[in-house]
């Protein structure tokens, strides 16, 4: 607030219609900006933004030029007609298909709602091709979670991730018996290998965590914001990492057969992985990274195919596990 210049005496419904007609007016407005404007504490800025968002109104933030922005989505009535091809179509349709491991959650409702939208304005020939092209993906889900039992909780996250909202949850890890209660500033929410992920920052661990979406019992959105760091990208979080797991990287060489070696050469499994071709056909795959027990379990995936050269104690764990499944199929079927 300028020095000098007189508080204004009206009411919060007064002032908050203010405020929004200085976010329309301005593509981008701080914090500072507002309290300036309205003559009150930042304090009493944060409050008002959070009755204009719970009233409805799309609030998005942006950082500019070190400051964070308030503005709102670009105001329907500006938005042109939204035009589809064929082709678009049927990618969206793609897209839809391959949510189907969430169906229950409000996820999945919202693409439904989506497409009923789209279905809605589609000229009587688009939607005649749309019940085509709604059956040429089909997604072969192996091994997925369902996610129905906790569609509330996805909710609940879904909205923080929205308005930058602090969480509250109950988590359950499986090496603890029993849940336990962090304070989380959600981040980003994470698909790996058929599982959602919630990344965010832990209070109680003063730490970025990863958190498995089915693990969290309980979600309570407070009305408290937080500020995402400037400097965040979820990307740089599991650059190190095999899959989901952050631990410390190794360099790993392993061979891999000719009868598969090409299956394993069409994929990128690492950003730092290099392969060599040798004579006899096979392949060694490098590449270095953490997340010991997830390359474990992607290696015996492969059987007799696969061959871990190094790290050396990585070579012994294998050679321990091959051993031991031995002796399990060596001995005969166990009784049920």
């Amino acid at each position: 607030m300028q020095k000098g210049k007189p508080a204004k005496k009206y009411s919060q419904a007064a002032r908050l219609h203010d405020i929004i007609r200085l976010i329309e007016a301005r593509h981008g407005i701080t914090i500072e900006e507002l309290a300036e404007e309205s003559g009150v504490n930042r304090r009493t800025i944060h409050r008002d933004l959070n009755a204009i968002q719970e009233a409805g109104y799309p609030l998005v933030s942006d950082w500019v030029n070190g400051s964070k922005a308030y503005r709102f989505l670009t105001r329907f009535k500006d938005v042109p007609p939204v035009n589809f091809t064929l082709q678009e179509l049927m990618t969206l349709s793609f897209l839809r298909s391959q949510l189907d491991f969430l169906k229950g959650t409000s996820f999945h409702d919202d693409m439904e709602a989506i497409f009923h939208k789209v279905n809605s304005v589609l000229p009587p020939r688009y939607a005649a091709h749309m019940d085509r092209i709604a059956r040429v993906s089909l997604p072969l889900l192996q091994g997925g979670r369902d996610y129905s039992g906790i569609a509330e909780q996805l909710k609940d996250i879904r909205d923080a991730l929205l308005y930058q909202y602090r969480l509250i949850i109950n988590y359950w890890a499986p090496a603890k018996k029993s849940a336990e209660e962090y304070q989380v500033d959600p981040y980003t929410l994470i698909y790996n290998k058929g599982g959602l992920y919630l990344l965010g920052y832990a209070h109680n661990r003063r730490a970025i965590r990863t958190f498995a979406a089915e693990r969290i019992k309980t979600v309570m959105v407070t009305r408290e914001r937080f500020e995402m760091p400037e400097d965040f990208r979820p990307e740089e979080q599991f650059k190190s990492a095999f899959g989901m797991v952050e631990e410390a990287p190794i360099s790993v060489s392993i061979r891999f057969s000719p009868t598969i070696a090409h299956a394993i050469s069409d994929r990128l499994w690492h950003p730092t992985q290099t392969i060599r071709r040798e004579k006899d056909g096979s392949i060694i795959l490098s590449f270095r990274a953490g997340g010991r027990m997830e390359m474990v379990a992607w290696i015996l995936s492969y059987g007799r195919h696969a061959e871990v050269l190094e790290p050396a104690d990585l070579r012994e764990e294998m050679q321990a596990t091959v051993v031991g499944m031995a002796a399990l199929y060596g001995a005969g079927p166990t009784s049920p």
